[in-house]
C-alpha cells in the first residue's frame, strides 16, 4: 500500500478493523459450533447417567436420539465443505 493509498484509506482503518473482528468471531462461532466433540461427551455422560440409575430408558432414548441428529447434522455440514 502506498503512502497516497494509506493517508486517504486511513478514514476508514476503523470500519477495517471492526469487519475484520466480526469475521474472526464468526469463523471462531462456526468452528465451535460445528464440532463434534462435545456431542459425543453429552452421549457418554448420557450413557453413564443410564447406567447410574439417574435417568430411565425413555429419557435415554429420547435425549440419545437428540444427540445422534445432531452429530448427523454435524457430519451433513462436513461433507458439504468436503471438496
Amino acid at each position: 500500500m502506498g503512502l497516497l493509498t494509506g493517508l486517504l484509506t486511513f478514514p476508514l482503518a476503523p470500519v477495517r478493523t471492526t469487519v475484520w473482528v466480526a469475521e474472526q468471531v464468526l469463523v471462531a462461532a462456526e468452528r465451535e459450533y460445528y464440532d463434534p466433540a462435545p456431542v459425543r461427551r453429552a452421549l457418554t455422560a448420557l450413557e453413564q447417567d443410564l447406567l447410574a440409575g439417574r435417568i430411565d430408558e425413555d429419557e435415554y432414548d429420547r435425549r440419545e436420539n437428540e444427540l445422534l441428529d445432531r452429530l448427523d447434522e454435524l457430519e451433513r455440514h462436513e461433507q458439504r465443505r468436503a471438496p
